[in-house]
């Protein structure tokens, strides 16, 4: 069906939807002074079930047109602007804006005019989450004004309020600190290790820094002991595949594990690959109440930073060790630090 000039479309969005078909109009026209190029401005009218129901509403829009802002709920502006957003950016940017969108489940179908700050903030308040995906959260909210602005959903106002929302206080009050090991502690990790692996284990991790799950994915095929390094090729971010120094004080607990013969380095008594709630549940809690400690594993990861900050290796260095995205530019792109460095730092603590 051709429709009238002026008189609007309907099309339909991606993937898995309630309504996915979506009624709007061109009110006008933006151009781009520096390239001269003119772009719709568009007034969206709304997301129906079906192409009808789409249809049906774009024709009595034309009969008597309405304010679009006093009717298009959160989800709905959502839906319309990851339609344009996720094309453009990686799957793991989608997963994160999608994560973030259902923990907004209580703005889902609530006009997106009419929320407050008060409404987000409750959100974020009851969300459960930490800052990490708080912060997420709050960038989601801001791209999606963005877009509202533009579409002349909400005024320019609206906008400006996302950044007041606060992510200090808000999130999971059951949050565990992360507490590096004390030195006495880690003195009585190196007097109980002649007798327990797992005691073992934990002083690898203190002693390279790496992640539980980086530890428990590592195939002894990607340890060269000789040469004092291993590499983790599956990690959390980019910056964490990396070549790992092993510290000459843990060669002896590397070489025990290597000689099970296992494809993995931390193995089951059988030779399999760890889970991380079975490594959790039948080692790592067994050596902590035994030793009467409270630590998690990721304490390990901030005791090795704290450890090689002390023994004043250079910051650069020690993000290259455990894995830690550069501040800037200049670390992450144009930085390079050869093992013998890294061997090195790792060799102070």
């Amino acid at each position: 069906m051709k429709f009238p000039n002026s008189f609007g479309s309907v099309y339909k969005l991606s993937g898995n939807r309630r309504n996915p078909w979506v009624a709007r109009k061109t009110v006008g026209w933006k151009v781009i002074e520096e390239t001269k190029k003119s772009y719709p401005i568009y007034k969206f009218i709304g997301y129906y079930p079906s192409r009808q129901a789409a249809l049906t509403a774009l024709v009595e829009y034309n009969k008597d047109p309405y304010d679009i802002s006093d009717t298009i709920t959160f989800r709905e502006v959502y839906e319309q602007w990851s339609a344009q957003h996720y094309p453009k950016v990686s799957e793991s940017n989608r997963r994160g804006c999608t994560a973030a969108f259902n923990t907004c489940a209580p703005l889902h179908d609530m006009v997106f005019s009419q929320i407050k700050v008060d409404h987000m903030q409750e959100v974020l308040d009851n969300s459960g989450k930490n800052s990490p995906t708080l912060k997420k959260i709050k960038i989601l909210l801001g791209l999606m004004y963005d877009y509202a602005v533009l579409h002349d959903i909400v005024t320019q106002d609206k906008r400006d309020k996302v950044r007041h929302l606060d992510i200090r206080s808000a999130g999971n009050p059951n949050a565990r600190n992360r507490t590096p090991f004390s030195a006495k502690e880690v003195q009585l990790l190196w007097d109980m290790s002649k007798g327990s692996e797992y005691v073992g284990a934990v002083l690898i991790m203190i002693y390279t820094g790496v992640r539980i799950s980086e530890l428990l994915d590592l195939k002894a095929e990607d340890v060269h002991l000789s040469e004092r390094w291993f590499y983790v090729k599956a990690a959390k971010t980019e910056a964490g595949i990396r070549e790992v120094p092993i510290a000459e004080k843990i060669v002896p607990f590397m070489e025990h594990w290597l000689d099970k013969g296992s494809d993995y380095l931390i193995c089951t008594a059988d030779g399999n690959k760890f889970s991380y709630r079975n490594y959790l549940d039948s080692y790592w809690i067994p050596v902590m109440d035994e030793l009467s400690l409270t630590h998690r594993p990721h304490d390990t990861r901030h005791t090795c930073v704290s450890m090689l900050t002390e023994a004043g290796v250079d910051e650069r260095i020690i993000k290259k060790i455990v894995g830690h995205r550069g501040q800037g530019v200049t670390e992450t792109v144009y930085t390079h630090i050869e093992l013998s460095f890294k061997l090195d730092a790792i060799n102070k603590i």
